[in-house]
């Protein structure tokens, strides 16, 4: 198992650490302009945000390659 996440950015980073880096980073305004979704614009909270993007892969996708985008240049 160690061997495929040898060359995984995220490895051992958790869901929440992401969010609350980029919501610290940007603020929830930005970041629901960045990336459209509810959570970000309307329902702007750290559980709220997990929630949903624990269930949305997609969204969860767009969130983690923000967050290497911003974090690790």
């Amino acid at each position: 198992m160690a061997e495929t996440q040898k060359n995984n950015p995220l490895h051992g980073i958790t869901l929440e650490k992401i969010v609350t880096d980029l919501q610290l980073h940007y603020g929830w305004n930005k970041l629901g302009s960045l990336i459209n979704i509810d959570c970000f614009n309307n329902n702007q909270s750290i559980k709220s945000s997990l929630n949903f993007l624990r269930r949305m892969p997609w969204a969860r996708k767009k969130v983690e390659d923000l967050y290497l985008d911003t974090f690790h240049k």
